[in-house]
């Protein structure tokens, strides 16, 4: 095997920094994407209650883990966000099965980043390789000079 020279071990320490710095926001991405959908999990469960209770009475999540017990006056009348700041009115069942989709486009898109994520990690493990094979011929080639 051919040994390695200093820039090239320069190279692959700055491929690996990079290659992590990406790792990150793709974790990042992929604790995002979860969150989104717990969230879009909680609110089909809670739309789904309000079809069937009586009285209108639902427990109303209001941060910090607390929550309130909240009539609802119209139960059939949500209004969804569906992105950059535009909100529209659907009935509880629309809005049901446009959570339900949007589960699907994110569990697609988690797939995707943590294939990506993959990849990248396995790229990471090849570059490990070669650094560590370049750092034992460095210090090989020390040894033999002293």
């Amino acid at each position: 095997m051919q040994q390695m020279d200093q820039r090239e071990l320069m190279t692959l320490q700055h491929y690996m920094k990079e290659y992590g710095q990406q790792a990150e926001i793709f974790v990042g991405q992929l604790e995002m994407l979860e969150n989104g959908r717990m969230e879009a999990h909680a609110a089909i469960e809670a739309l789904e209650a309000m079809l069937v209770t009586d009285d209108g009475i639902v427990l109303l999540q209001i941060g910090g883990g607390a929550s309130v017990r909240a009539k609802v006056l119209e139960p059939d009348k949500i209004l969804i966000s569906i992105g950059a700041e535009v909100v529209v009115e659907r009935s509880n069942k629309d809005a049901i099965e446009y959570l339900k989709e949007r589960l699907i486009e994110m569990e697609a898109s988690q797939k995707k980043v943590a294939d990506t994520l993959n990849h990248l990690r396995s790229q990471m493990n090849e570059i490990n390789k070669r650094l560590e094979s370049g750092y034992q011929q460095s210090a090989a080639a020390e040894q033999d000079q002293d």
